[in-house]
Parts: C-alpha cells; sequence; structure tokens
C-alpha cells in the first residue's frame, strides 16, 4: 500500500468536487504547525488495520513525538489507548484535529474542533471543504486541508524512507523532531 493511498479517503462515486478557492497551507506553515503540537486528536480513528486512519494513527504512535487520542464514537479502544466519543470527551485540549470523516460532517467536525479549544483543523488526503475551512479560520485555527500528517510529519523529520520513498537525502543520522 502506498502512503499516499493510505493516508486517502475514499471519493465517492460521481462526486464532484468545487473548485477550491482557499489558499492552501504552504509547507513552512504545515512544518510549523507539526513542529509545535503536541498533541493530535483523530477523529474518525478506527480499530480496524485496512483503514487509513489506522495506519496513520500506527505511524504517529511509533514515529512521532506527539501524544495521541482516538475519536470514535463506536470504538473504546484502539491501539490499547481510549476512544472517545467526542472531541469535548478527550482530558486535553488537542493541538492538531486530524479529520478521517465524510464531506457533509466536516462542517460539524470543525465546530467541535474550535469548542475543544483546537488550533488546527487538519483534512485529510481527499478531503476539502472551504465551510469547515472558514468555521475554524473564523475561531483562530490554522487550517490544511488534502494532505496526511503522517506524510508530512515523514517529510519533514526524515521519514519518508519508512514507506520506501526514495528522499533523495544521503546521511548517517535520523533527524530527531526536537520538542
Amino acid at each position: 500500500m502506498s502512503d499516499t493511498n493510505a493516508c486517502a479517503l475514499p471519493t465517492p462515486p460521481g462526486h464532484h468536487s468545487a473548485p477550491r478557492t482557499w489558499p492552501s497551507a504552504g509547507a513552512q506553515e504545515r512544518f510549523e504547525i507539526l513542529r509545535r503540537a503536541k498533541t493530535i486528536a483523530i477523529v474518525g480513528a478506527s480499530d480496524n488495520p485496512a483503514r487509513a486512519s489506522y495506519f496513520v494513527a500506527t505511524y504517529l504512535r511509533g514515529s512521532s513525538p506527539y501524544d495521541v487520542y482516538y475519536v470514535n464514537p463506536r470504538a473504546t479502544e484502539i491501539l490499547g489507548q481510549p476512544a472517545y466519543a467526542s472531541l469535548a470527551d478527550l482530558p486535553v485540549a488537542p493541538d492538531i484535529v486530524d479529520v478521517f470523516r465524510k464531506h457533509d460532517d466536516l462542517p460539524g467536525v470543525a465546530q467541535e474542533a474550535v469548542d475543544a479549544g483546537a488550533s488546527t483543523l487538519w483534512l485529510q488526503l481527499g478531503s476539502w471543504h472551504e465551510g469547515a475551512a472558514k468555521i475554524a479560520a473564523d475561531a483562530g485555527l490554522s487550517v490544511v486541508m488534502d494532505r496526511c500528517v503522517k506524510i508530512e510529519h515523514a517529510r519533514f523529520h526524515g521519514g519518508l524512507h519508512l514507506a520506501g520513498f526514495d528522499t533523495g537525502v544521503l546521511s548517517s543520522k535520523r533527524q530527531l523532531l526536537s520538542r
């Protein structure tokens, strides 16, 4: 499974996306968001190893410094950690809310992220919703859409080789994320 496919949400048949006018977060902004973050809540987390959210959660738990929280009202535990029914149930305000939910759910999740005190709303690959972005941005959150947290973290911290990507960088040292 390629990294890109592992992070992408499935596109429903006949789905046509609206034109994209929202300014996309640039590489430097994404790097800064990931550098500052200490906690990530995965909304739509799954205990099914075939799901993209499971793949991303596994990577974040094993290859990043973040405290990862799982939000899924139908699960009690994911990867040996408690699963929470909503962002409001988390014991912390997450720095990043990483969203694996269908398009129509995104404005509601954006509002939940605002209400939970999150700093960033991050919509996964294949996920773009300008209405949800506006809700988050109007409340002061950073917004990243159509990007995978796992891929971006690996890109900025020398980990793309973990999935078989050739980074083009020759080094005997793995770059570590400092906190």
